[in-house]
């Protein structure tokens, strides 16, 4: 089980993937987001915002705290969540194994596909 400072770890080397992709190709496949990342074996979820910007406003508090809805919720065990951020596992993998769950409109999850692209 990873910990929850190496998965803050990791949402910084996805953010610093997604700020790698040129400014114009961020406007086109990013809409602005609200996303929940539930790690069970933590019992922690993350809470941020996915922007043009990138990855903003992440914290984090004990899964079941209740706050505002979000448009995203992923559900990924923190080492699963680790390995994807340091590209040791496929996110496509990832999710057609069941490893990811991700509850989203058909749009995002369109949108998120060619993110992972």
């Amino acid at each position: 089980m990873s910990s929850i400072d190496a998965c803050l770890d990791g949402f910084a080397l996805i953010n610093r993937r997604i700020l790698e992709r040129s400014r114009q190709e961020r406007e086109r496949r990013i809409d602005e987001r609200t996303v929940a990342v539930v790690v069970p074996d933590l019992d922690t979820t993350f809470r941020l915002r996915l922007t043009v910007e990138g990855l903003t406003d992440l914290r984090h508090h004990p899964t079941g705290v209740v706050h505002d809805p979000v448009q995203i919720t992923v559900t990924v065990s923190s080492d699963d969540l680790v390995a994807i951020a340091e590209d040791q596992l496929s996110a496509k993998f990832a999710l057609v194994t069941r490893r990811v769950k991700v509850s989203a409109s058909l749009g995002d999850m369109l949108r998120m596909r060619s993110l992972a692209q």
